[in-house]
């Protein structure tokens, strides 16, 4: 009955559920800069290039092949357009959690400082006045 309730703990958690929250978004973000990538950065990319669609780029290694039962398999395909569009990707969705990140720096910067600012600290004649007024006081 422990483990039960030591994993019930464990999933309760806000630590947990904030992250499964942010994995869910994560995944839906990005499915958005997947299509940002593909439908709206590549293509101005490749027409500039002259026309080159990213994902059809592939080096073929083998012409079509045909399986054991006599299947056309297709070409042999190194893909490296598919790989240069997952590196854009990649770097969209780490600029966008890098500026997120520092937003977030930012503000726990701002709540962190304190607007008082300390005292000045008293000079030596300040502090022996105390120390006479504390004397005197425990005399009375």
């Amino acid at each position: 009955m422990g483990f039960l309730k030591e994993f019930k703990e464990f999933a309760i958690k806000g630590n947990v559920v904030d992250l499964a929250v942010a994995v869910i978004i994560g995944g839906a973000f990005g499915k958005i800069v997947a299509s940002f990538v593909k439908d709206i950065v590549m293509p101005p990319i490749g027409l500039l290039l002259g026309g080159v669609e990213f994902t059809d780029l592939a080096i073929v290694l083998k012409e079509n092949s045909v399986g054991p039962t006599g299947e056309d398999l297709g070409p042999v395909l190194l893909t490296y357009g598919v790989f240069i569009q997952n590196v854009v990707d990649f770097v969209i969705v780490a600029f966008v959690i890098f500026v997120a990140v520092k937003g977030l720096n930012s503000l726990k910067k701002k709540e962190a400082v304190d607007p008082t600012p300390p005292p000045p600290a008293l000079s030596k004649s300040e502090v022996l006045l105390e120390e006479i007024r504390d004397l005197l006081k425990k005399g009375n």
